[in-house]
Order: structure tokens, then sequence, then C-alpha cells
């Protein structure tokens, strides 16, 4: 099976073979780097940007307003905040135009804390991103659905913002990407560059499928009847082992659904499993205040309040500025698989 980085490098070779994107580019994305995590190796189009956020978010957004459909990384999240205005922009442009200018590109933005990455690595970033209009918003947690939803983003007439779950970008899923080889050493041999000179190396893809992802539409991971999960990204696994030790040691039936896109969000799954579970638990890594889970919980209060028996709880990052470097205090700055399993206790007590 391949890996997230390597679905998302196969992505973008379909999206510049046969989805007309021209120009791939960001900090070290082109030769002979392809990305600091390699996500853009072997991709034709992929160019080195200078060292500069907003010149890459507007450059993408000039390119998308001439009619090319430009796929732009910000290497980290960190670093993506000094671009907000520009943000701001190529989401509205779209719908003050009454769609006559579309917005046809897509920001990779790796997120999120899990490689030790101290306070300039690990920033999450849904939070802020939700509250700007006009984009679309995914972030996977298989290269199944980042090979997808890629391709779904490429394809979409709005800007997108695809957030990337760095912890798991050398993650290998148990869904096959159709076409895909079975043996990831043959895929490895394939499409991943060579230590030392990549002066002469060219890769060989496989003949892959599209599998028509639609951009909205969660999965649900794992069916419950006493609780549901709602999560997305690097926590849905961490959610996923919980609520299998629930099941053994408590004899909780838990219901995890992983959102994959956050706006626009499977409004119709989330209610459909809170009116069956009755008790919802929403969890994330980015900071607990004007956390993105807080809507989600005030949607669910407001459309499914008779449906509730009990309190729907957010299990979120600390409030704190920044996550830290040592391996306890990253995991005290973010949910572990054991606060999971605690606070979806606390609320299967409560009535």
């Amino acid at each position: 099976m391949a890996n997230m980085a390597q679905a998302i490098r196969m992505a973008l070779h379909i999206g510049e073979t046969e989805l007309g994107v021209k120009d791939v580019f960001g900090e070290d994305v082109g030769p002979p780097l392809g990305g600091v995590f390699t996500c853009t190796q072997g991709i034709k189009c992929a160019w080195n940007s200078p060292l500069d956020e907003r010149g890459i978010i507007g450059c993408a957004l000039g390119l998308a307003l001439a009619g090319q459909r430009p796929v732009a990384e910000i290497q980290f999240a960190d670093y993506i905040f000094n671009t907000i205005d520009l943000l701001k922009l190529c989401g509205n442009t779209r719908w003050v135009s009454n769609g006559q200018w579309p917005v046809q590109m897509v920001v990779m933005v790796p997120v999120g804390a899990g490689i030790h990455g101290s306070i300039y690595h690990s920033h999450s970033f849904e939070s802020v991103m939700t509250h700007l209009q006009g984009w679309k918003i995914v972030i996977p947690s298989t290269p199944l659905d980042a090979f997808g939803l890629m391709l779904s983003a490429i394809k979409d007439p709005n800007p997108v913002m695809y957030l990337i779950p760095k912890a798991l970008l050398r993650s290998r899923g148990e869904e096959k990407i159709p076409g895909e080889p079975e043996d990831p050493k043959e895929l490895n041999t394939m499409i991943d560059a060579p230590l030392g000179d990549r002066s002469k190396w060219k890769p060989v893809w496989p003949k892959l499928k599209d599998p028509n992802m639609l951009l909205g539409k969660a999965k649900i991971c794992l069916g419950g009847r006493d609780v549901s999960v709602i999560t997305y990204g690097r926590m849905v696994f961490k959610c996923v082992e919980a609520a299998q030790k629930l099941k053994e040691q408590d004899n909780i039936s838990v219901e995890v659904i992983d959102l994959r896109t956050l706006f626009p969000y499977d409004q119709e799954a989330i209610f459909d499993s809170v009116k069956k579970t009755g008790r919802v638990v929403v969890v994330n890594e980015d900071t607990e205040v004007t956390n993105y889970g807080e809507h989600i919980l005030r949607r669910i209060t407001e459309d499914c309040f008779y449906s509730l028996e009990a309190p729907p709880a957010l299990l979120a990052g600390a409030n704190v500025p920044g996550v830290g470097l040592a391996e306890p205090l990253e995991e005290a700055s973010v949910p572990q698989t054991s606060y999971i399993i605690d606070t979806v206790r606390r609320v299967v007590k409560q009535s």
C-alpha cells in the first residue's frame, strides 16, 4: 500500500497529465528535493519558489485568475499566518464576481503535531481557516483519501485548502489506491527518488484511476450505538484505537466519524449519528479556545437538542501558545488515546 506522501504525489501526477495543472510550487517543492516531505518528487511542473509565503499565495491567485489550476504549498502551517489577507481575497473573488472569476487553486499545508516540531512546526490551522469564507477545506487521514481528495480539490472551481497531517505522511493505509502495485516495495522503486544524485532519475508512474471522491462527504470508520466521536486527520486513528479499547474494557460501543472535509462538512452524517447514539464527543488537536469543533457542537446542540442524552463534549489541544518539543510536553499539548477514553467514559456516564 502507498503511504500518504506517495498518494499525494500520484494525485499530482494525474493533475499535471490529465487535469491541466501546469504549476506545482513552493519552498523546496521542485527538484532536487521534491518537497521537505517528498510529496512532489518526480512532478514535472514542480518548481522552487523564494522563501516568501505571501508571494506563493499571491502567485497562485494570479495564476488562477488567469485560468490556470495551480497547486501551491506552504511548507508548514506555522508560516501561513502572514497571508491571511490574501487568503481572504482568494476566498471572496468568485463570490463577488458572481462566478465570473473562478479561483481554481489548491494550497497544500502540512499541519499538526506528532513529529516533535516544537513551536515552529506543530501548529494546527483549521480553526483559523474555516473562518475564511469561500474556501473548501479538506484534511485526509488515509492515503486513499489523500489521493482522491487531492484530485477532487484540483477539479473544484473554488479555492481549496488541503491540510496534510504531517505525522501521517509516512503511514500506509488499508485501502488500495486504484491501480497501485500490490507490493509497496515495487511502488517505492517506481516513484521514490534515490538517495544521492537524482539528475538522471525519472519516476515510472502506475496507471491509476480517479475514485471520484465527493468533497463534503464524511466516512464512518466504526459503527456504534452508545456515543458518536467526530474527528479528522491524525486524531482519527487515536479515536479508533480508543473506541476499540472502550469496547474491550467497558463494552461501550463508539461510532467514529472521519469528517475528511471541514467545509463543506457532512451535516447529515453527523446528525444521523448523534440522533442514533444520543451522545457526542468532538476530537481535534487545535487549541480549545474558538476551536472548529465548537461550531460542530453548536450545530448539534441547535439541531439535535432533543436527541441528546448528555451534554456534548469537545476534546482539543491545550490552551497554550505552542506545542512543546520534549515528548511529554508534546503529548500533554494535544489529545492522546487515554484522554479520548476518559472523555468518552465521562460522557457516557452522564444522563
